[in-house]
């Protein structure tokens, strides 16, 4: 019985394409349908913690968190992760109220880290965590603030 079995999947093994040859359709398959770089550029505003505007570029997909700490706005050791459960609110940021009604609203997880890391303040609409807030192109030109960072997170 193990020997019928082992031939079957010989067999089976014979008659699938080269690996090679399904390596390089599906990579070419998934370049093809992916947008250029330069078609996924999202140009943002941040006021940074000094009061000065700074142009933030990043992509459409990424999230803001990862546009803001490319640019050093956000110290990257401050967010360990772009995963909720692990998320302490270093990335906390006030969006512009012209722009809050262009993002989903906040998921439960990040409201309850949002109030959770609120040091006793009362949390305003504008707060967002940017490791939750996906960057799209209709985003282009939006204006966030980058708090100062909290008093654990300063050397």
């Amino acid at each position: 019985m193990a020997i019928s079995t082992i031939q079957k999947l010989t067999s089976q093994i014979h008659r699938l394409p080269p690996v090679s040859y399904h390596i390089l359709t599906r990579s070419s398959a998934i370049l093809s349908s992916s947008k250029k770089v330069a078609d996924r550029i999202v140009k943002l505003f941040a006021i940074d913690p000094e009061g000065q505007k700074r142009e933030v570029v990043g992509l459409a997909g990424h999230s803001l968190l990862r546009a803001l700490t490319n640019s050093g706005l956000i110290d990257p050791a401050s967010h360990r992760l772009e995963e909720i459960d692990a998320c302490s609110a270093e990335c906390e940021v006030n969006i512009a109220q012209e722009w809050l009604e262009k993002l989903p609203p906040r998921t439960y997880d990040e409201e309850y880290v949002l109030v959770r890391n609120s040091s006793g303040r009362i949390l305003n609409k504008h707060s967002r965590l940017g490791c939750q807030v996906v960057l799209t192109p209709q985003l282009q030109g939006m204006v966030v603030a980058v708090p100062e960072p909290k008093p654990w997170d300063i050397p």
